[in-house]
């Protein structure tokens, strides 16, 4: 039996809950809906039903797996009947980091089903590099440096993480000179690590030198938002990205510190696994991510945008 027949059949099975149900709307016989689920079994090497006494559920694997074969099925609808003046419809999954997504790539994303009906976008809040494949993603959205997958890239902009402190705390305390004076001031840690410690870079050319200053923070905290509100309090200084607090640093709620240390810009981009065979419906989420994303002034400029 043809591989991707046996998607189809597998994907009916999940949707009709049965291998009678799946039969029926396939207009095939039980026994070759039976033959077809083993042999995707046999070929996966996992069981990707558990047998009830009314309906089958899927396994982990099935879950996985029907995920990525509606996506193949989709995408194989698209390539068929592609027209460039037909409406985007099916479905896309997104994986966003929480804060940037929630400020600024939901928003966009709000807009963009706006002009395209038919379509269904599923955002995945996560601030950990998920595998796209594995978790059957299309897109996600990603800041910092990547390493060389092969995977398309198509960068919109670039952040730095920025010491901030409010004029507040600095009346109080002062300002430090230099990075090595932060063992003197109250330190809002909000990094997921074991070692309390922030890099800093000695010049802002390509080859200045990095080094560390261990930290003994007054708060830890597991997230930026709280982390964020103790600073604007005045309790001591952060380090967030600098598009979280672009508002702040404009209007003077914060002030920007050392700037001659920073590290090197990081950057935000979009990522897909593959840029071949692309659906008409990813493409032009794609576009417009980056038209939008690129325009945002939390996000330093990196030139003009490149067609993906």
């Amino acid at each position: 039996m043809d591989r991707f027949d046996e998607l189809q059949i597998f994907v009916a099975i999940l949707e009709a809950g049965s291998l009678s149900g799946a039969a029926r709307r396939l207009r095939r016989s039980a026994p070759a809906v039976t033959r077809a689920l083993a042999a995707l079994e046999e070929r996966v090497g996992a069981r990707l039903v558990e047998r009830t006494t009314r309906r089958l559920a899927p396994t982990e694997a099935g879950l996985r797996l029907g995920e990525m074969a509606r996506r193949v099925l989709a995408d194989y609808d698209d390539a068929v009947r592609e027209d460039d003046n037909a409406p985007l419809r099916g479905r896309l999954r997104i994986t966003v980091p929480t804060v940037f997504g929630r400020r600024h790539v939901a928003p966009a994303m709000i807009d963009f089903l706006d002009l395209h009906p038919a379509l269904q976008v599923e955002l995945v809040f996560n601030d950990r590099n998920l595998d796209m494949i594995e978790h059957g993603l299309d897109l996600a959205v990603r800041i910092g440096a990547l390493p060389d997958t092969g995977m398309m890239a198509r960068q919109v902009g670039q952040v730095r993480r920025v010491l901030v402190a409010s004029p507040a705390y600095l009346a109080r305390r002062g300002s430090p000179a230099s990075p090595r004076e932060l063992d003197t001031h109250d330190i809002i840690f909000a990094e997921q690590r074991a070692t309390r410690e922030w890099r800093f870079r000695d010049g802002a050319r390509a080859d200045a030198r990095e080094f560390a200053v261990r930290l003994a923070p007054r708060l830890i905290v597991n997230e930026i938002d709280t982390m964020l509100l103790a600073v604007l309090a005045g309790r001591g200084i952060g380090r967030p990205l600098s598009y979280q607090v672009a508002e702040q640093l404009a209007d003077g709620a914060l002030v920007y510190l050392l700037p001659a240390y920073e590290l090197a810009p990081l950057p935000v981009q979009l990522l897909v696994p593959s840029a071949r065979h692309m659906a008409p419906r990813l493409r032009a989420c794609i576009d417009f991510l980056a038209r939008r994303l690129s325009a945002l002034p939390a996000l330093d400029p990196v030139g003009p945008i490149e067609n993906a």
